[in-house]
């Protein structure tokens, strides 16, 4: 199982990296924010789920999933919270954006 594990974090921190690289190079606070939520997340929760993999007693299996669920639930509701207030605030998209679905008046 250890190897199951370590591979599984591997990968969840792969995309962390990822995640991160994405912050970095998107040309707009919207992209990046895509970039954040979708691979941090899924990195983090992969990271978890191999601790859950290595650990050795079940409370700590526990908090792990726990804590997945907490990342699943909280991280895409503060994105869309982020991305709202920017877009209410006045944060315009990048120029070279092909669709603009919320367009103003």
């Amino acid at each position: 199982m250890n190897e199951l594990g370590l591979a599984i974090i591997a990968a969840g921190v792969l995309f962390d990296l990822l995640g991160c690289l994405g912050m970095v190079r998107f040309p707009d606070v919207y992209n990046r924010l895509q970039a954040g939520t979708k691979c941090v997340t899924l990195g983090v929760c992969l990271i978890l789920l191999g601790t859950i993999f290595m650990a050795d007693t079940n409370p700590t299996r526990l908090k792990a999933a726990l804590c997945m669920v907490f990342i699943l639930v909280t991280s895409p509701t503060a994105a869309h919270a982020l991305a709202r207030a920017a877009r209410t605030s006045g944060v315009e998209l990048w120029d070279n954006s092909v669709v603009d679905q919320i367009e103003r008046k």
